[in-house]
């Protein structure tokens, strides 16, 4: 887990690194935004250099942020052992890897029109693959490993700003709850996944069937059941008892999957309740419906 916590003289140093389009640039950016002095594909051997300056008596950079990746070419291939010499000073630096999903990635990579960093001729995938298995090493040193496959450029700022800043929000983690269909299949990225289909189905009651979850009709309808306030009173209890274990643990993104027939109508009305209760207490909640424009249920 991250040390956002300084030295005793206040000094702190994030070395960020990851796959390519994973947000390094984002996060250097939330950095900058709270005062960190940042430099952006510093050469693996100037690392110590910089390290040293900071530790010059009367320097004026206390807080730096510093990335370092595969634009580095062959060169990257050091970046364990100079990371392990930095280690050894005081403070010890931290060190934060962005990754995620190859289908994100490849998405991220079109939309931007830009080559993989390994090179212009190199399928965008195959360069992915040659890059995750460079960075293993530092993927396995790693004090904060960020997943960004669902997270906005906004929720990656807002999460470092709040593990980094002075500040320090003790509730920094994204909980994103998807509803979903089972005849489609579960998430596979999903961390947690609770089966609704217990509850009463409003897709059997002629004027709810054409609606879906996110109508008020469905949700008073959901609500006029015991069991459905029951399930989400529990849930909900039980949520808010593990978030706080999964921060603890270093976990910067928790998946939570309720799943109905066809993902219409219970699952839909649930995550919507589940996400309103968690931002209530303060957790930064995204809420998707995987499912919700498929055929009715």
């Amino acid at each position: 887990m991250a040390r956002a916590s300084s030295g005793k003289s206040g000094r702190q140093f994030v070395l960020i690194t990851g796959l390519s389009g994973s947000g390094k640039g984002s996060v250097l950016k939330a950095f900058e935004d709270l005062g960190y002095y940042c430099v952006d594909n510093l050469p693996v051997n100037l690392l110590l250099k910089f390290a040293e300056l900071m530790d010059q008596p009367g320097g004026h950079v206390t807080r730096a942020a510093v990335v370092a990746d595969i634009r580095e070419g062959e060169a990257l291939s050091e970046l364990p052992a100079v990371y392990a010499k930095l280690a050894e000073r005081e403070p010890k630096p931290i060190l934060v890897f962005l990754e995620a999903s190859d289908q994100a990635l490849i998405r991220r990579f079109e939309e931007t029109r830009r080559p993989h960093p390994l090179g212009p001729h190199l399928p965008v995938r195959e360069g992915i693959r040659l890059e995750r298995e460079l960075l293993k090493p530092m993927r396995r040193l790693a004090d904060l490993i960020i997943p960004t496959t669902r997270m906005t450029v906004h929720e990656l700022r807002d999460f470092i700003q709040a593990r980094f800043g002075e500040a320090k929000n003790r509730k920094s983690i994204l909980v994103s709850v998807v509803s979903f269909g089972f005849r489609f299949g579960v998430p596979a990225d999903a961390d947690l996944v609770f089966d609704v289909r217990f509850l009463p189905n409003p897709n059997y009651v002629r004027r709810l069937k054409g609606k879906t979850g996110r109508d008020r009709a469905v949700q008073t309808f959901m609500d006029g059941y015991p069991q459905t306030r029951e399930f989400t009173r529990r849930i909900t209890d039980l949520l808010l008892y593990l978030l706080p274990h999964y921060i603890r643990e270093g976990k910067t993104y928790l998946t939570v999957a309720l799943g109905c027939t066809g993902g219409r109508h219970r699952s839909v009305a649930l995550a919507e309740r589940l996400g309103q209760e968690l931002a209530h207490e303060g957790y930064k909640v995204r809420v998707t419906h995987r499912d919700i424009g498929r055929a009715a249920a």
